[in-house]
C-alpha cells in the first residue's frame, strides 16, 4: 500500500455532550464526514479510540470501512493515537486527521501526501508560526520512531514528536488556500456554535446557484 490514513476519534467532548465522533452533523457522525473525505486518497483507514467501549460503538457506526484500533497506551493524548495509528498502517506514507474536521479537503489531504514523498512529514503552517499537525502526512516509519523517542521521555505533546524529525517541510497556509479559500479544512467542532456554523455551511452549499 502507498498511502494510509489515520483518524483520531478517542477524544472527549463536555461541551459537545458526546464523544467528538459521535457528534451528529446533518444526519451522521463528525467521524464518518472526515471518512467519507479522503476514502478515495488512501489505500486504507485506521481509526484509534481510547476504549474497547469506544471501538464497539464505532463499529456500529463503521462497519467495515475501517480498522478500529485501541490506543497503545491508557493516556488521552493525540501522540498515543499517533503511535498507535503509526504501528498499524502497512504503507510508507501517514496522513494524520482528527475526528472533528468535517471539511477536510480531498485536494489538500492528497497533496499533503505527495508532498511528503522523500521527506519525514508534511506539516501546514501558519504565517504566525502555528502549525497543524493533526492535518498532516508522515514518513510512517520516521514518525513512528520519533513517537517512541517523545513517549519514552515522557512528552505527549505532537511538537516533542515532531522535533525529533529530521527533514519536515512545511507547508504555508497561504498555499493551501489556493486549494481551499476559506481554508475550511482546518475547521473543527468544538462547541456547540461550532456545530451549528458547520450546518450552516453545508445548507449553502446545499442552494441552488
Amino acid at each position: 500500500m502507498e498511502y494510509s490514513a489515520i483518524i483520531l476519534a478517542g477524544g472527549k467532548s463536555k461541551r459537545l455532550g458526546d464523544e467528538k465522533g459521535f457528534v451528529i452533523l446533518n444526519g451522521k457522525p463528525l467521524v464518518l464526514h472526515v471518512l467519507e473525505r479522503i476514502e478515495d486518497v488512501v489505500d486504507e483507514i485506521i481509526v484509534t479510540v481510547s476504549s474497547k467501549e469506544q471501538k464497539q460503538r464505532f463499529a456500529k457506526i463503521l462497519r467495515n470501512k475501517a480498522k478500529i484500533v485501541v490506543d497503545k497506551l491508557n493516556f488521552n493524548s493525540p501522540l498515543v493515537g499517533a503511535l498507535t495509528g503509526f504501528e498499524i498502517v502497512t504503507s510508507e506514507s501517514s496522513l494524520l486527521l482528527p475526528c472533528d474536521t468535517p471539511f477536510i479537503s480531498r485536494q489538500i489531504a492528497s497533496f499533503l501526501l505527495d508532498v511528503c514523498k522523500d521527506r519525514a512529514a508534511a506539516i501546514p503552517r501558519w504565517p504566525d508560526g502555528k502549525i497543524e499537525p493533526l492535518q498532516a502526512s508522515y514518513n510512517t516509519e520516521m514518525a513512528l520512531k520519533a513517537s517512541e523517542e517523545a513517549l519514552s521521555e515522557g512528552k505527549f505533546d505532537m511538537r516533542s514528536m515532531i522535533s525529533k524529525l529530521h527533514g519536515v517541510r512545511y507547508i504555508s497556509t497561504l498555499v493551501i488556500k489556493e486549494f481551499d479559500p476559506e481554508l475550511l479544512t482546518f475547521f473543527n467542532i468544538n462547541t456547540p456554535l461550532d456545530l451549528k456554523r458547520a450546518e450552516k455551511i453545508i445548507s449553502s452549499r446545499k442552494k441552488p446557484i
